[in-house]
């Protein structure tokens, strides 16, 4: 496997990175079977692993970290992420996670206790790459940046990222490090896919201008172009679809409208005599700003399916037709972004106050 940089960082990771939110609760309940599932990838060249607290409320890690005792540590770029709740109903949808409100988000008083929960979780000694897994509008920038880099200082870390942040922020983020003499985040994390475009307008251009690494996830827009998805056939139920029913309820237009652009991406896919799967991880790796989609198998025979898309490389011809049926910085649904700026959530924030 051609191994790739990240970023500036000197680090080298393969061209796929195994993500682990499906182990545990979220989806293989069985930690045996999903280190097996771990082991497999290993084994077939993937050294490059990223999973969540969140992910099945520390169970993700639990199991990662279970995988790779041993002596399998040393050789992987082991990356994790924060912001999410804690302490919450581990078969809670996002909107509905409650908990200590402490114990969420990207101040220093979680960062500096979370990172300690990770590490214990993991059974390791340090990160290679802590991810902020959202923005905090409460929580001021230069106060992320500093804990961060603090904890790069004491070793527990040894770069940082974000996940799924506004190009603005992105931006906003690389000034205050340098104007204050911080550590920077070297790599980003945005949805990505042949039905999700829309970081093509903006963040993937400030990305290579930063010169950091991009691992996307979603690459198979969650599910949608597993091949699964076709007009002729019924939609398939998953756990997946009942926490995020806005990502795969037909009623709404976005969503059949993806479901018109899969079949049609199917029809490419047959054509050039790829597999879909093969095809949209295929796209996304022939971005030159991306170092690494992002895989997320629930079992053995889902991580099959794709392990060789990493030496598929897409013809014009294709990527022409690819663009024929989802235009470039286009995203289908905005369900699929990720993240709702606050200026969306909040009308007040859009609209003058009358008397």
């Amino acid at each position: 496997m051609e191994y790739r940089s990240l970023g500036r960082t000197g680090m080298q990771v393969s061209p796929l990175c195994l993500g682990a939110m499906m182990f545990g609760a979220w989806g293989e309940p069985d930690h045996d079977v999903s280190i097996g599932i771990i082991h497999h990838a290993l084994d077939s060249g993937i050294n490059f692993i990223d999973t969540a607290d969140v992910y099945s409320q520390g169970e993700s890690e639990v199991i990662v970290g279970k995988a790779l005792a041993g002596g399998r540590r040393d050789d992987v770029i082991l990356a994790t992420k924060f912001h999410g709740q804690m302490g919450a109903d581990v078969n809670a949808s996002p909107t509905e996670r409650t908990g200590d409100p402490n114990h969420r988000g990207n101040s220093r008083r979680w960062i500096v206790q979370e990172v300690d929960n990770s590490l214990r979780r993991l059974q390791t000694d340090w990160i290679d790459l802590y991810q902020v897994h959202r923005p905090d509008p409460d929580t001021d920038v230069e106060e992320t940046l500093s804990a961060l880099t603090d904890l790069q200082r004491q070793g527990k870390i040894r770069a940082f990222g974000s996940s799924t942040f506004p190009a603005h922020d992105v931006v906003e983020a690389q000034w205050t490090a340098e104007r204050r003499s911080l550590g920077r985040f070297v790599t980003e994390q945005p949805p990505y896919s042949m039905l999700a475009r829309g970081i093509e307008k903006d963040l993937l251009p400030v990305t290579e201008r930063y010169g950091m690494g991009v691992l996307p996830w979603s690459p198979l827009a969650g599910g949608w172009l597993s091949g699964r998805y076709r007009k002729d056939q019924d939609v398939p139920t998953s756990t997946r679809g009942e926490r995020m029913p806005s990502r795969y309820d037909l009623s709404i237009p976005a969503n059949r409208a993806k479901l018109d652009a899969a079949d049609a991406l199917a029809v490419v896919a047959e054509k050039a005599g790829l597999s879909l799967i093969h095809m949209a991880l295929a796209f996304t790796l022939a971005h030159p700003a991306v170092t690494a989609p992002i895989i997320g198998p629930r079992t053995r025979e889902h991580l099959d399916s794709q392990l060789g898309a990493a030496d598929v490389t897409l013809s014009s011809d294709v990527l022409d037709a690819i663009d024929e049926v989802v235009p470039p910085g286009v995203t289908l649904s905005q369900f699929d972004e990720g993240y709702v700026p606050p200026s969306l959530q909040d009308p007040f924030l859009r609209r003058r106050r009358t008397a």
